[in-house]
């Protein structure tokens, strides 16, 4: 992969389009990127990250905030990046998603995020050749050429010695963190996820076999009724069962011997109870037959008034059809009465006249009814229109009323109209300013806010400059005293080299075997440790110094932004322009309001001036119709009215006439009924009178009332019946049972003890039930006890291999995640990375050695960690110096920096083997080279100019002045208040 053009707009510190020409800076192979703190050194390398992955490396990718706010509401964030990989030229263009000012109005709107990948050569195979839009499948495309993730990328090509100063340090959790993110071992985590699950699965089947059996054993316990063995077998099993069936044979033999007795007391008992019944039922008749002879007198009456009511029956059925006839008598000579009283009422003429007289009279006067039928319709009808006339009267008047209101509400109308016009007017216009007067006064709030804010900026930009000045006076200092460490240490190193030798060893400058006169430290001579606490000192007072001036600096810049946006305009002003446009701005906003109330009200007039004059012709309409209408209705009314005069005579109206006909004729036709039924009813009492009084005398009575005396209802007649019914059936009964074979010689006076037999019976009954009982009970035990120890067997059958694999998997599985039996506690994944991080040892040991000129060796430890914790990932540091192991952590600032950078370079040097990814022909060193001095910065060079041979760019990233001297291509990257820019020292100029 080689980078050939970068550029970037509204990114970052960025707030113009800026254009990096990688080919003209990597001419030489190694090219450095320098500047002031926070001016976006970094941020071009984050540029080149989120142009290929769209994200940046580290905590600020988290962010996610790219868009530069120095940069103008027209511009686009952008980056563009040219790159050759694999052989293909491609050009990749992304836009992060940022929030934007509306382009219409005020507010802000989302601006997506955006990708396209152009091919500037010819496309691989399966690709087309008009490139690719959409975001995912540009990541994937780019991740498919690279051979790495974004992780792996920002490892190997963009090489954060931060990161890996952390890394040299960290524990093995941590290291185990980024390794696996680089090498991608999630699959052997998940080989030892699933031997976890694996075991988990067949331990919770095994406890699930356990807990059966326990619950065979449990309940073969329970039906045995004995107590449970600690470590219940099948032997145990077999003895339960084989007493279970002892039991069984003896409880049979029992329940024989219960059943013998039984039948015997039963068949004892049987024969007591036939004697004592047939003594019961001697006595029973013989007692009967007592009963009905003391009963014969009260039979005999019995039979005699039975006899008598069956004679008197048909007497009394004439004698009640006689009452009959009286009452229906009496009821006629009423009705004859109430009839004559009604006719007298009605004023009719010979209310005593006969039947066929009342019966024509009735004729004659329902037909002058009929007659009259038609003239009292027409009666009604003449009601019906004189109601009909008074309302079209009033709907005539009404109408016209109505028309004259109307009219007078139309003549207000067009005054109305125009007032609601001008209203109108005034609120669209509010309307229109409403929006430029409230952008002005959230203008002049902000302006406001900016101006109390002014006072507490100042004294942040003085607490900056004095912060400033003391951490400037502090890094002198301290760089004084260190620049007098080094001088001194130099002028006494003579008595520091003499204070090795030792009798016989050659001396390190001269060579010399001997020793005559070696130098001795003076009072103020300075040791190793001493200048290394000086330098140490420095290297703080240093950061604290940058700090310093970079707070002091977005102080100052906070600061300028808000005193041009005040452009002198003091807080007194602000606040009573903020106040004006207040007042402004409510009243527009009441004005504003009412445009909606004012539109619909100009509606509502308009609908109601047209609804109106639609009314006013309607009612003059109506007003017309009732006109006519009433005109011709009073023609008919009066032409029916004589018709009705006539016809009506001395009544109030036809239909008063026509109904007293109804009624007379009605009353007249009711006496010729009444007359009639009463005739009727005295004839037919006389003939029932001579009926009754000769029924008497056929049936043996002198007179009819003895007859009546002598009858009897038809219960009591049933009930005589049945009781003489009953008694001869008793004595015939009676008589029967005595007269039975097996009954005679049977004496009353007997008596049969039945008792003792049924107490036998009883005792033996009892214990033949106990006996099957106890027979059942064992005979279901037993049966229960041979299923339950089936169960029993089966479940150890299964539960012993199940025992064993379980036991194999568990030992396995610990094995795989690095406990049980793995002595060094490494589990699968350790291991695999173990191996991954033992080849970045020997990578990263050939370039320590050179940096170090042959000192320093990476060493690898797979020895477990202290108190039993998980090895495998150890990494320390071997001292040719001393010939001792090191922790890395003992290492001090600038080999921790020189041991950073070769264990970053050999890592990616691996990582890029092991992604089978494209030549790696462009490499970014981030930072970290303040630590080193001259000495070992010229070390370091020479091993960065090894990284170049074959045409490989290598680019710095440092703000060391010492850098900007020894490398002649350089990227300038300047900031000030409008954005960052960047130039190319040494070469053409990339951008201004």
């Amino acid at each position: 992969m080689r980078l050939h053009r970068l550029e970037i707009a509204a990114f970052g510190p960025y707030a113009r389009r800026e254009v990096v020409d990688f080919d003209a800076l990597g001419a030489d192979g190694l090219f450095l990127l320098h500047g002031d703190t926070g001016a976006g050194k970094t941020t071009l390398l984050d540029a080149v990250a989120f142009a290929l992955y769209g994200t940046v490396p580290g905590a600020r990718g988290q962010v996610k905030r790219l868009h530069c706010d120095l940069a103008e509401p027209d511009t686009d964030t952008e980056v563009a990046l040219e790159l050759t990989v694999q052989g293909h030229r491609i050009r990749i263009v992304r836009g992060p998603e940022y929030r934007r000012p509306k382009r219409r109005g005020d507010g802000y709107t989302t601006q997506q995020a955006r990708a396209s990948l152009t091919w500037l050569s010819c496309p691989p195979h399966g690709h087309a050749a008009e490139g690719v839009t959409r975001i995912d499948e540009v990541g994937r495309t780019v991740q498919r050429l690279l051979g790495m993730s974004a992780e792996q990328f920002f490892q190997v090509v963009l090489l954060p010695q931060g990161e890996f100063a952390r890394f040299l340090r960290a524990e093995t959790t941590e290291r185990e963190q980024l390794l696996e993110r680089l090498f991608g071992t999630q699959r052997f985590a998940d080989v030892e996820r699933w031997f976890r699950d694996l075991r988990t699965t067949r331990g919770r089947e095994l406890e699930r076999r356990r807990a059966a059996a326990r619950e065979w054993v449990a309940r073969l316990a329970q039906v045995a009724q004995t107590e449970a063995p600690e470590e219940p077998g099948l032997d145990w099993a077999t003895e339960i069962r084989q007493h279970a069936t002892a039991a069984l044979a003896a409880a049979r033999g029992e329940e024989r011997a219960a059943s013998a007795a039984r039948r015997d007391a039963e068949a004892t008992l049987q024969e007591r109870r036939a004697a004592a019944d047939r003594v019961r039922r001697v006595r029973a008749a013989h007692r009967r037959l007592v009963e009905l002879w003391e009963q014969a007198d009260q039979r005999a009456s019995w039979k005699s008034e039975q006899a008598a009511a069956r004679r008197a029956h048909p007497v009394a059925e004439l004698a009640a059809e006689l009452d009959r006839v009286t009452e229906r008598l009496e009821h006629a000579r009423r009705d004859e009465t109430v009839a004559e009283r009604a006719c007298l009422a009605l004023g009719f003429e010979q209310p005593q006249a006969e039947v066929a007289v009342l019966r024509a009279r009735a004729a004659a006067l329902r037909e002058q009814a009929g007659q009259l039928a038609g003239l009292v319709e027409e009666a009604g009808r003449q009601t019906g229109d004189r109601d009909r006339l008074a309302r079209f009267e009033e709907r005539a008047a009404y109408a016209a009323e109505q028309a004259a209101a109307i009219s007078q509400k139309l003549e207000g109308f067009p005054e109305r109209m125009r007032q609601l016009n001008a209203e109108y007017e005034l609120a669209r216009q509010a309307e229109a300013g409403f929006e430029a007067i409230r952008a002005r006064e959230q203008e002049a709030a902000a302006a406001l806010a900016d101006a109390d804010r002014l006072p507490e900026l100042e004294r942040v930009v003085q607490h900056a400059l004095d912060a400033e000045r003391v951490a400037v006076d502090d890094h002198q200092s301290a760089r004084a005293t260190l620049l007098d460490l080094r001088e001194r240490r130099l002028a006494g190193m003579a008595a520091e080299l003499a204070a090795g030798l030792a009798d016989g060893a050659p001396c390190p400058v001269c060579g010399s075997a001997e020793h005559p006169a070696p130098a001795e430290a003076s009072a103020d001579s300075v040791g190793d440790a001493e200048e290394r606490a000086a330098a140490e000192r420095e290297r703080q007072a240093e950061q604290r110094r940058d700090l310093a001036v970079d707070a002091r600096y977005r102080a100052e810049n906070e600061l300028a932004l808000v005193r041009e946006r005040l452009s002198g305009q003091t807080r007194e002003q602000l606040a009573k322009n903020l106040t004006a446009l207040g007042a402004e701005l409510r009243s527009l906003t009441q004005r504003a309001t009412s445009k909606a109330r004012l539109e619909e009200s100009i509606r509502n007039a308009q609908a109601e001036a047209d609804e109106l004059t639609a009314d006013r012709t309607r009612m003059h309409s109506e007003e017309s119709e009732a006109r006519a209408k009433q005109r011709a209705l009073a023609e008919r009314i009066d032409e029916r009215a004589q018709r009705l005069d006539a016809a009506r005579g001395d009544f109030d109206d036809v239909g008063k006439r026509r109904e007293h006909l109804v009624l007379l004729g009605e009353a007249a036709e009711e006496l010729a009924d009444a007359r009639s039924a009463r005739a009727a009813a005295e004839e037919l009492l006389e003939e029932r009178h001579g009926a009754v009084l000769d029924a008497a005398r056929r049936a043996g009575f002198a007179t009819v009332e003895d007859a009546l005396s002598a009858a009897r209802p038809q219960s009591r007649l049933a009930e005589l019946e049945r009781w003489l019914t009953e008694a001869e059936r008793a004595e015939a009964a009676a008589k029967g049972v005595l007269e039975e074979p097996e009954l005679r010689g049977v004496s009353p006076e007997e008596e049969v003890d039945v008792e003792p037999a049924q107490q036998a019976v009883e005792d033996a009954r009892s214990r033949a039930e106990s006996a099957v009982a106890a027979v059942r009970a064992c005979s279901q035990r037993a049966h229960d006890l041979d299923t339950l120890a089936e169960h029993f067997r089966c479940a150890l059958s299964e539960l012993e291999p199940a025992e064993r694999e379980y036991a194999e998997l568990e030992a396995l599985t610990d094995v795989v995640n690095g406990r049980g039996q793995n002595a060094r506690r490494m589990s699968l994944r350790s291991y695999v990375l173990a191996a991954r991080l033992e080849e970045v040892a020997v990578a990263a040991t050939a370039r320590l050695r050179s940096m170090s000129q042959g000192r320093f060796s990476f060493v690898h430890s797979d020895a477990a960690g202290s108190r039993g914790t998980r090895g495998g990932l150890g990494l320390d540091v071997l001292d040719d110096y001393s010939g001792t192991v090191r922790p890395a952590k003992t290492l001090s600032g600038g080999e921790s920096f020189l041991a950073s950078l070769a264990l970053a370079l050999g890592l990616a040097d691996v990582v890029a083997a092991q992604t089978g990814g494209a030549l790696l022909d462009t490499l970014f060193v981030d930072e970290g080279f303040g630590t080193l001095d001259s000495e070992t910065l010229d070390v370091v060079m020479d091993v960065l100019d090894e990284l170049r041979a074959g045409g490989r760019v290598v680019g710095l990233v440092s703000h060391v002045e010492e850098l900007r001297q020894r490398i002649p291509m350089r990227l300038r990257v300047r900031k000030s208040r409008t954005g960052s820019t960047v130039r190319l020292e040494g070469g053409m100029p990339v951008a201004c």
